[in-house]
C-alpha cells in the first residue's frame, strides 16, 4: 500500500485526502496560467521537497503556496542526496511555523523520491537510488494530479549531490592527489552521464511533468584548491580526480599528465604554506602567478573539468527535448558566481543559454553577506594574503559591479542589498541576449549563522521586487519550503501581486 500523506495539524485532519478544496479553487485564480507545454509568461516558482507534502498534506501545501505566495510553478525535488533541497529544516536551525517540528537528521537518506522504472537504467550501474524515508511513496504520483487540477506546473529538480550511503558511489571531489580510483562520480564517466540522461528520460516519459531543473554545484579543481568559494574549509589536497578517465582525456588534449599532477601538488604546498603564514619572498600573489605560469596545465586541467560538467548539461537538454520539445530545461547557477570574478569568466551566460530554456541564478541576499565574507576570508588567506581583507572586499566589489554593500565586518549581519539582487538579475538578462529565460532564486529563510541576518518579510518583499524590477521572467523562492516562514512567503506573494498590478 502506498504511504499515506499525513497532515499533522489537529484542524481538519482529513484535509490531505480530499480533492481540491474551495480555498484551493479560489487560490487558483491567482495562478498566472499559460498555454499547455509552456511555462507561464512570468514563472513564480518555489523549491519544495517530498517531506513537506508528507508532513502537511498535498492540498494544504498547495493552498498555502497559491494563496500566500502566488506560486504557479512547483519545483519539486525528485532526486538529491543533499539536505539543501530535501528534508526538513537542517539541524541547529529553528523550525518554521508550519510542518513537523522535529528533525529527521538520523533518518534522512535522500535519493529518488519518485518511482524508478527499471527499463530506463539499463546503461548505468547506478540503479538502486530510491529514497527510503517515505516508504513506497512516489512523490510525483502523489502531487501531480492535485497540481494539475489547479493549473500548476511541475518541474522536477534533480541535484548532483551524493553521499557515502549510496552503494558503489564515491562522493564528488573526494579523491586525493595520490589516488587513482575509478571515478564513479567523475563527470567524464559514461556511466555517470548515462545515469543523468536515464533519470530525466524516466521522469519525462513516465509522468506528465513540465520540465527539468538540474543542479550541479561542483566547482573545478583550481578554485577548490584555493577555497575560492563561500565554503568555509580549504582542503587543497582533496580537490580533483586523477582517475584513468581523466588520464585518457588529458592525453587526447595533449596534456602531460605528469605535469598536471606536479602542478596540483605544488599548488597544494602553496596553499598549505599560505594558510600557515609562510610568506614567499616575492609575496603570495606573485608566487601563485609564478606557479600558474610555470604550470599552465593547472588551468587546462580545471578547464577539462568544466568541459565535463557542461557536456552533462548539454546531454540533459538534448535528451529532454528529444522526448518532448515543449518540455522546459533549466540549470541552477551556483552562488559562487556572485562572488568570484574568475569563476564568472568560466560561465558565459550566452553559451549556457544555448543549452537551456531558463537559468535559475542564485541571488540569495540574506545569506549572501555571510557567504561573501567567507569567500573574502578564504582568498585573503592564500592568493591575496598580502592585501588587508577590507581593501580586498572593496577591490572585489569594483570587479563585480557592486556599489552598495556593507564593509566586511558588517556583511553577515547586514546581508547583501536588494540592489545586489537587481544588478545580478540584470547582468544575467543582458548576458543571455534574449536566448533563454532568467529566473533569479530569491532567498527566503536560507539558514545562516547565529549572529547573521535572518530573512524578514520586508527583506523578502524588497528582494522579490528587485528581481522583478530588473526584468526577470519570473522567480524561484529558495532554498526549500520547509525552511520558510509563512509571513515571508506572504510578503513574496504581496510583491508579486503588487508588481503585476
Amino acid at each position: 500500500m502506498k504511504t499515506e500523506l499525513l497532515f499533522l495539524s489537529q484542524e481538519h485532519p482529513r484535509r490531505a485526502f480530499l480533492g481540491s478544496t474551495a480555498l484551493g479553487v479560489a487560490a487558483s485564480a491567482l495562478n498566472l496560467s499559460a498555454k499547455d507545454g509552456d511555462l507561464p509568461s512570468r514563472t513564480i516558482g518555489i523549491q519544495i521537497g517530498a517531506v513537506s507534502f508528507v508532513d502537511e498534506g498535498v492540498d494544504r501545501v498547495l493552498d498555502i503556496l497559491q494563496e500566500r505566495a502566488a506560486v504557479n510553478t512547483i519545483f519539486l525535488t525528485t532526486f538529491t542526496y543533499g539536505r539543501g533541497l530535501a528534508g526538513r529544516q537542517i539541524p541547529g536551525q529553528p523550525f518554521p511555523d508550519h510542518g513537523a517540528q522535529e528533525s529527521e537528521e538520523k533518518t534522512f537518506h535522500g535519493g529518488n523520491y519518485a518511482q524508478p522504472h527499471a527499463q530506463f537504467y539499463s546503461k548505468t550501474p547506478l540503479k538502486e537510488t530510491r529514497a527510503p524515508e517515505h516508504g513506497d511513496l512516489d512523490i510525483l504520483e502523489a502531487v501531480l494530479p492535485q497540481a494539475k487540477k489547479r493549473g500548476l506546473k511541475i518541474i522536477c529538480s534533480c541535484e548532483d549531490v551524493w553521499n557515502r550511503s549510496v552503494p558503489n558511489v564515491e562522493p564528488t571531489l573526494e579523491i586525493d592527489l595520490k589516488g587513482r580510483k575509478a571515478g564513479t562520480q567523475c563527470l567524464l564517466n559514461a556511466d555517470v552521464r548515462n545515469f543523468w540522461t536515464s533519470l530525466v528520460t524516466d521522469y519525462c516519459q513516465s509522468y506528465e511533468i513540465d520540465g527539468i531543473l538540474f543542479f550541479n554545484e561542483r566547482n573545478g579543481p583550481l578554485l577548490n584548491a584555493l577555497g575560492a568559494s563561500h565554503a568555509q574549509s580549504i582542503a587543497s589536497g582533496r580537490v580533483t580526480c586523477f582517475c584513468d578517465l581523466h588520464r585518457q582525456a588529458a592525453q587526447s588534449r595533449g596534456l602531460d599528465f605528469t605535469r598536471v599532477r606536479e602542478g596540483y601538488e605544488r599548488l597544494d604546498r602553496f596553499v598549505q604554506q599560505s594558510l600557515a603564514g609562510q610568506r614567499p619572498t616575492d609575496g603570495y600573489f606573485v608566487e601563485f602567478w609564478r606557479l600558474m605560469a610555470e604550470y599552465p596545465e593547472i588551468a587546462a586541467w580545471d578547464r577539462l573539468f568544466d568541459e565535463g560538467k557542461h557536456q552533462v548539461l548539454a546531454e540533459i537538454y538534448k535528451t529532454v527535448k528529444s522526448i518532448r520539445s515543449d518540455l522546459q530545461v533549466g540549470f541552477h547557477i551556483e552562488h559562487v558566481n556572485s562572488f568570484n570574478p574568475i569563476f564568472r569568466a568560466t560561465r558565459s551566460y550566452e553559451d549556457l543559454a544555448t543549452k537551456s530554456d531558463f537559468l535559475k541564478i542564485v541571488v540569495y541576499n540574506n545569506c549572501g553577506g555571510e557567504r561573501y565574507r567567507h569567500f573574502i576570508n578564504n582568498i585573503g588567506s592564500t592568493v591575496f594574503r598580502d592585501v588587508p581583507k577590507d581593501e580586498l572586499l572593496r577591490f572585489n566589489n569594483h570587479l563585480l559591479n557592486y556599489e552598495h554593500e556593507k564593509p566586511l565586518d558588517e556583511l553577515p549581519q547586514a546581508g547583501l542589498s536588494p540592489d545586489y539582487v537587481y544588478r545580478e538579475t540584470k547582468r544575467a538578462i543582458d548576458g543571455v541576449k534574449g536566448k533563454c529565460r532568467i529566473l533569479p532564486g530569491i532567498d527566503i529563510g536560507i539558514p545562516t549563522g547565529k549572529e547573521s541576518r535572518k530573512a524578514s518579510p520586508e527583506d523578502t518583499f524588497e528582494a522579490t521586487t528587485a528581481g522583478l524590477r530588473a526584468g526577470a521572467d519570473g522567480l524561484i523562492f529558495s532554498r526549500k519550503y520547509s525552511e520558510m516562514r509563512l509571513d515571508n512567503l506572504a510578503a513574496a506573494g504581496r510583491a508579486v501581486r503588487q508588481f503585476k498590478a
